[in-house]
């Protein structure tokens, strides 16, 4: 049986997405087993915090979101509501993610600029709106379908938004201004702050920033070239291990504070709950 063109490149794009999903889940489940004692001591030793739910929520979620697209990529499907049911719920499960991931950062590069109420109002308001765009292109009515190739699973867009790479974009220039944001900051106190909680957060926020721009980038360019299926994907993939990233990187800041504290008594342990910051002790 012969099939159109348009079949074998949705056919390419399912695989595709299968084998990142399971790529994915695999790397996060690797890197779970490996944290595991650290991730446990922070658990059990660090104080209860809004800091620390938020560490749960972003640490615990990706598992939420790999069940699922695992399930839809490797579940035979021909109901086309189904597949919208479930893309819907993996792309709000994501959406909270990277709020909660990236709000990390916002509360690290105000606790950088002295807790500066109107700094964190704006970047909060900035947020807020490159937040509901990406929510509001993702819902927007798509068509879905399933591949009349047999042994190919799993569902794909075959019409979507010819503007869904509006909010990477937002969200890359987000990124770009946070990094420039503690760029400023860190080059104003250099020489002035030595602490080591302060330079570990510094290079925290760089990294994660410049991650989140080179994914969001990545993403513009995908979502205006490439097939439907592989938008989904690298958006989803970003999510994920921005949010891998980011609790990773909470474990250790807390730690580094641990030993800080232990080796010389002056680094108060509340700063990486952030509820008591202060940068230049």
């Amino acid at each position: 049986m012969e099939y159109s063109t348009g079949d074998v490149a949705a056919a390419r794009s399912l695989q595709f997405a299968t084998y990142i999903y399971t790529s994915t889940a695999t790397f996060w489940t690797y890197d779970y087993v490996c944290s595991l004692h650290e991730e446990w001591t922070f658990l059990l030793r660090s104080n209860w915090s809004k800091m620390k739910g938020l560490y749960i929520v972003t640490r615990y979620l990706p598992f939420v979101v790999l069940i699922t697209d695992l399930y839809m990529s490797f579940t035979p499907n021909g109901n086309p509501s189904k597949c919208r049911m479930l893309v819907n719920i993996s792309s709000g499960f994501e959406m909270i993610l990277a709020i909660f991931s990236a709000f990390f950062f916002i509360l690290r590069t105000y606790a950088l600029w002295n807790k500066n109420r109107i700094l964190l109002a704006t970047l909060l308001g900035i947020f807020f709106v490159t937040s509901v765009s990406i929510i509001v292109d993702t819902a927007v009515s798509a068509t879905y379908a399933t591949s009349p190739i047999p042994g190919i699973t799993g569902c794909y867009q075959s019409s979507a938004s010819n503007q869904i790479f509006i909010p990477f974009l937002l969200f890359s220039v987000f990124g770009l201004g946070l990094m420039i944001l503690t760029l400023i900051r860190s080059i104003q106190s250099w020489r002035t702050n030595s602490n080591r909680l302060y330079v570990v957060l510094v290079n925290h926020n760089i990294f994660y920033y410049a991650c989140a721009f080179l994914f969001s980038t990545m993403n513009i360019f995908t979502s205006l070239l490439l097939q439907d299926t592989y938008r989904t994907v690298l958006n989803s993939f970003q999510f994920l291990t921005l949010a891998i990233v980011a609790a990773r990187m909470h474990i250790h800041l807390w730690q580094t504070g641990q030993h800080l504290r232990g080796s010389s008594g002056l680094v108060h342990i509340p700063l990486t709950d952030m509820s008591s910051v202060n940068v230049t002790a």
